[in-house]
């Protein structure tokens, strides 16, 4: 095919890009074109997706101009920023705009930019329900992502908004999988009661992406939230215990304990769980699973994911 559209994928070599990058490649009908953006096109990751067939360029989300070359003669840009690379959410508004820009400027027809509710909306600034975080946050990872919404409106890119859910791979990476309490028995701990969590495989948000990019102009303009599926505290310790053979329990750490962990977003992460427990309804109902699954026909559930992951969780 001579008109396959070109598809420009920030952060090709970490999850949500490299998911979409192995989406586009793996796509029986060829569609698109993988145009793969990393920092070091040298990398064993990025080596190893151009050796399945993606184009790598080298582009930096701090450096505009590297973002316009990179975005040059592409259909479709996937925008996506790194907040926990470096916790500040000034960084990731300004890492959004030169991404916004770059994009206005090579003439990109379709952005999906990668995002997150602004959680001021719910919960103002003067609001003792939960500490307001830097000064001017509630949960700070989210609200940039939210506030950065504009960015894009505002520079007359065609965009459809992600929003995207907890990933279990988090139980991998991140430190949140199931830890052995003093009786050495396994637990996982949120403050989340009993409200329902929405999931999603890190895999299902690239090919999500990818169904967006299929659907083409419909989804422009869009707010399109996705999940793998949604599950309580407890009904993720019930799948836990059947992957792992071993036991795990939930225990629903108040909010002000996670604040008080210590470790590097605590606070943030801890005002998050409460965000999602507090407003349980309106989070959940942004994140249709059937809405999900139309984008993406492989979508796995919760099971699904533990069955191929289970044993990479640290325990």
């Amino acid at each position: 095919m001579t008109d396959r559209k070109t598809i420009a994928v920030v952060g090709a070599t970490g999850a949500q890009g490299g998911g979409l990058v192995r989406a586009i490649l793996e796509d029986p009908e060829r569609r698109f074109v993988a145009r793969a953006l990393t920092r070091d096109p040298a990398s064993p990751a990025a080596r190893a997706l151009a050796a399945a067939g993606a184009q790598v360029v080298a582009a930096d989300a701090d450096d505009e101009a590297s973002l316009a070359r990179a975005f040059e003669g592409a259909h479709g840009a996937y925008c996506v920023t790194f907040y926990w690379a470096h916790l500040s959410p000034e960084k990731e508004l300004a890492q959004a705009g030169a991404l916004a820009r770059a994009a206005r400027r090579a003439g990109v027809r379709h952005a999906i930019w990668s995002t997150l509710e602004d959680t001021r909306r719910l919960v103002p600034l003067e609001s003792a329900r939960m500490p307001t975080l830097m000064g001017r946050y509630k949960v700070p990872h989210f609200d940039a992502k939210g506030e950065a919404d504009r960015l894009f409106a505002d520079a007359g890119v065609p965009t459809t908004y992600l929003l995207t859910s907890f990933y279990w791979d988090n139980l991998v990476h991140s430190g949140m999988g199931p830890r052995p309490g003093p009786d050495g028995n396994l637990a996982i701990a949120m403050p989340m009661g009993n409200a329902k969590l929405p999931g999603i495989a890190a895999e299902d948000i690239g090919r999500s992406a990818f169904g967006i990019f299929a659907a083409g102009p419909a989804l422009v303009g869009k707010r399109v939230g996705i999940a793998g599926e949604h599950l309580s505290g407890g009904e993720m310790a019930q799948a836990l215990s059947k992957a792992l053979g071993r036991p795990v329990r939930y225990v629903d750490m108040p909010p002000e304990a996670y604040r008080a962990l210590g470790f590097p977003g605590a606070d943030d992460l801890g005002n998050m769980f409460q965000y999602k427990r507090d407003f349980e309804a309106e989070y959940r109902a942004a994140r249709s699973v059937e809405a999900t699954r139309a984008l993406d026909p492989r979508l796995q559930d919760f099971a699904a994911w533990l069955a191929d992951n289970a044993a990479r969780i640290p325990l």
